[in-house]
């Protein structure tokens, strides 16, 4: 009996390679991905601006990072004594306006040449929500706890996010002619709205990526949101607020991500990989036994097996852990 419905997955047809550059940007469910790959040692980079939930953002900052223009103290505002962006998360923040601006810049400047070099972008889209600014219709990336009043809240037209979108592509290929884009959609409901307002606009989202991932070759469609919503299907597979995926459901994701996305060498190396990743989590009791000396000649052996076998993986940390 079949408990799961199948979505009948094709995988990329080249899929992701450990030598491939991956910058991921987007809402918080992009760092479920992105912690993920770089836990299994892939060469990423995530939300150089922080997280990002809409798509004029997510545009703003990947076509910030095209150009590597720097922010000015003009570009920012200050509220409750600290200097913010509205084009950035809060960690971004500073009590002086030159800590904060260098801060982004540094962003920005990685961001910009790492983009450049990137084989792969993912982009997670959160929300068809766009908080403005009243006084000139300025879209903001975060509100920073701002007055309610600053603010005009707009729910995206499918077309609105599809222009944006192709704009920011069209850009991407001239920058970077080499870079393949996968979409997804963020499975964490918006849920301060309501039920229907959040189903109204992930629904947007889908549509306006479907008609991007139609019309470009090398704009692909992950079902991070179907996985979630209609193959898991159930609450216990939510965090206690029921509205973030939990552990076993953004792990089931990252399976078929795995599935999905990277090329069959890449999971053969992950497959050597993972248990030497286990055993650096280890905690030791007794690190003055004969068993335990053997436990780390053992590993790091493996270990300097696999890095000389695969040169391209960064495996210095657990060569210095097992070595030590």
């Amino acid at each position: 009996m079949d408990f799961f419905l199948d979505l009948n997955l094709k995988p990329l047809t080249q899929g992701i390679r450990y030598q491939d550059a991956i910058m991921l940007i987007g809402s918080c469910f992009t760092e479920h991905i992105g912690n993920n790959l770089l836990h299994h040692k892939f060469a990423a980079m995530q939300n150089p601006h922080g997280i990002l939930f809409d798509p004029l953002s997510v545009s703003h900052a990947l076509e910030r990072y095209i150009s590597g223009t720097h922010y000015a103290e003009a570009d920012l505002f200050f509220l409750n004594e600290v200097w913010h962006s509205w084009h950035h998360h809060s960690r971004f923040s500073a009590t002086q306006p030159e800590a904060a601006l260098s801060k982004m810049n540094e962003a920005v400047d990685a961001a910009h040449a790492f983009l450049q070099q990137s084989r792969w972008l993912i982009i997670t889209l959160g929300s068809s929500y766009s908080y403005q600014l009243a006084e000139n219709q300025m879209p903001v990336a975060n509100c920073h706890r701002a007055p309610a009043q600053w603010f005009h809240k707009h729910l995206l037209g499918t077309a609105e996010t599809t222009a944006a979108l192709q704009h920011t592509i069209t850009q991407l290929q001239v920058f970077n002619p080499d870079l393949q884009i996968i979409f997804t959609i963020s499975p964490v409901r918006h849920i301060r709205d309501g039920v229907v307002a959040n189903n109204r606009s992930k629904s947007r989202l889908i549509e306006a990526v479907h008609q991007l991932t139609d019309q470009y070759a090398h704009a692909h469609y992950f079902p991070a949101y179907e996985l979630v919503i209609d193959i898991l299907r159930d609450y216990r597979f939510y965090d206690t607020d029921m509205v973030h995926p939990n552990y076993q459901a953004t792990s089931f994701v990252m399976d078929k991500f795995s599935d999905w996305g990277l090329n069959p060498e890449t999971r053969d190396v992950m497959a050597i990989l993972k248990p030497l990743l286990i055993a650096r989590q280890h905690k030791v009791q007794h690190p003055d036994t004969e068993a335990y000396r053997k436990f780390m000649t053992v590993h790091l052996q493996k270990v300097q097996q696999l890095q000389a076998a695969h040169p391209y993986l960064d495996l210095s940390e657990e060569l210095a852990y097992f070595g030590a």
